[in-house]
């Protein structure tokens, strides 16, 4: 099955809506900044990558019927656009950096006029669309190298083609093993309490013919404890200049897991969810989200009294001393982190 997260058709943003996986897969399209804020809140459309096109298209969306004659005019509503996209989730750096790249781009060319700025905006967000691809296919190649032959590999959450445009980051190590011919099992988290472990990888690794295996989160231990997982992979939100990385809660918990029992812990992630400018994950935003995504049996069925207080952090931090190394568009990080980074921020620089 070809799956295709997120596209643009007849100027709108066409998105599988992944709220309805895995029961159907269904297509959305939307044609209004509202609109857009809305999927990406609610989680209609979700993981670093994704965010980072879909707010590009936003970002055109919002501003492609600016009546606007002056620059001054134009940039304004510009930044009112991008400061409304701005809130719709705080964590993902691939968001931001999306929306950061729409501005650079109208105020390289502020010289020219409104019309043709629009034009190159939408011809960005297709660019970052693009960009994501190519960068995803490099994680995977890099990714695969550390995958051999009759591996079991556990990962969290959801960070393959539903989370990127169309081939994955954490998943997509594996679809690139696989494309190699090599053998391997997967263990997926069911990654309480929305479930991408359960609805989403469960999904598309079957599609894509992946041997795969769901468990509960709580049941990650006694697989380890058994011998029976070999490496851990998980993807990304944001990652500090010292490596202490924010991912999907409970991703903390499997790195000290895997330190316990001495199984290498990898994140894989394009350079775009690096943030170059955070020093360590004491300042990496964490959303926390609304009550009944945790009292009730995915919004259907309470499963806790309606006075029952709810702590339901999306993001947790983990630490970088404990993660094996990084799998990126740019090769494989080691550590040091903190400088070997730096060497990476560089490269993406020059290019």
């Amino acid at each position: 099955m070809d799956i295709r997260t997120l596209g643009w058709l007849n100027n709108r943003i066409k998105i599988i809506d992944q709220t309805q996986l895995p029961v159907k897969c269904k297509y959305i399209s939307i044609s209004n900044l509202k609109g857009v804020w809305q999927a990406i809140k609610t989680m209609q459309v979700r993981g670093a990558p994704a965010l980072g096109a879909a707010a590009a298209f936003g970002v055109y969306l919002g501003v492609r019927k600016s009546r606007a004659k002056k620059f001054a005019h134009f940039i304004r509503e510009l930044d009112t656009v991008i400061k409304y996209l701005n809130s719709s989730r705080p964590t993902a750096r691939n968001l931001f950096w999306g929306l950061e790249k729409m501005r650079e781009l109208a105020l390289k060319n502020k010289h020219k006029k409104i019309p043709e700025i629009k034009k190159l905006l939408l011809k960005q967000a297709f660019s970052i669309l693009e960009d994501d691809r190519a960068r995803c296919r490099k994680i995977g190649y890099h990714g695969n190298k550390l995958i051999k032959n009759n591996d079991t590999v556990l990962t969290i959450c959801n960070a393959g083609i539903l989370a990127t445009i169309d081939y994955g980051t954490a998943l997509g190590a594996l679809y690139s093993a696989k494309q190699a011919g090599k053998k391997f099992k997967v263990y997926a988290c069911e990654t309480r309490p929305m479930l991408q472990g359960a609805r989403l990888t469960t999904w598309e690794l079957n599609k894509k013919g992946i041997d795969v295996t769901l468990i509960c989160d709580s049941m990650a231990a006694v697989l380890m404890k058994k011998g029976k997982i070999d490496k851990v992979i998980t993807g990304a939100d944001r990652i500090a200049l010292n490596g202490d990385t924010a991912n999907k809660i409970g991703t903390y918990s499997l790195a000290v897991l895997c330190r316990y029992h001495k199984i290498p812990f990898y994140v894989a992630a394009p350079i775009s969810t690096f943030d170059f400018k955070l020093k360590s994950g004491r300042q990496i935003p964490i959303e926390h989200r609304k009550r009944e995504e945790v009292t009730e049996l995915f919004f259907k069925r309470p499963i806790s009294g309606k006075a029952i207080k709810v702590f339901n952090p999306v993001f947790d931090v983990t630490p970088h001393y404990l993660i094996t190394a990084f799998i990126t568009d740019k090769g494989t990080i080691k550590p040091p982190y903190r400088k070997n980074i730096k060497k990476l921020m560089a490269k993406e620089k020059s290019g």
